[in-house]
């Protein structure tokens, strides 16, 4: 691999970690239901990037792009479903946790973890975009997929991570202190990410 895809490949992992609606609901989960759930929930947002992943490199972007109603139907859906997940923390903090956020089972993080990400059209953008950054023109099917692989794991460096460090003892400790405060950061902060993704300009005129 060359420098310049090193460079590529930092840039993806920096552009993964940076708050989003992925590392927002890994964070909150791992704080406030422990490892296992956060972890699981990375899990889901790792199977939509790679759902996503294998879309673009099957060119299946392409015909998205073509079709700019289908980027104003995941627009809505993803602002929506932001939304559910900001009155669903904002409830935790009115009322409690215990009330508001009964315990998910591993199916019910893990879908959570997928559908936030495969709503994202930012994601859906990022990784069509990529390959034709990374690659060169008329690079094998095998450097497409070497590249995807690269990308995954570079992905699950960064989510796994958010789950492990949001449920470090001593970070849990700070939530369990202050539970009710932190739902409702992560409230406003779910919110501020659904107004993003309805105003943000996704496709190009």
């Amino acid at each position: 691999m060359g420098v310049e895809l090193w460079v590529v490949v930092v840039g993806w992992m920096l552009a993964g970690g940076s708050p989003g609606p992925a590392t927002l609901a890994i964070s909150s989960t791992a704080m406030g239901q422990g490892r296992r759930a956060g972890l699981i929930l990375a899990f889901g947002v790792l199977v939509g990037s790679a759902m996503l992943g294998s879309a673009a490199a099957l060119g299946m972007s392409a015909v998205m792009m073509a079709n700019v109603w289908v980027f104003e139907v995941i627009r809505y859906v993803g602002a929506a479903y932001l939304l559910w997940l900001a009155i669903r923390s904002l409830r935790a903090a009115w009322y409690g946790r215990a009330v508001a956020i009964r315990a998910s089972g591993s199916g019910r993080s893990f879908l959570r973890g997928l559908a936030i990400h495969l709503t994202n059209p930012k994601a859906i953008l990022a990784w069509g975009a990529i390959y034709a950054i990374a690659l060169p023109a008329g690079a094998s099917g095998a450097d497409v997929w070497a590249l995807f692989g690269i990308l995954i794991a570079a992905s699950t460096v960064v989510f796994l991570g958010y789950a492990i460090l949001f449920s470090a003892p001593r970070i849990a400790r700070a939530y369990g202190r202050a539970a009710r405060v932190f739902d409702a950061g992560f409230g406003l902060l779910f919110g501020a990410a659904a107004i993003r993704v309805l105003t943000a300009r996704i496709v190009p005129d």
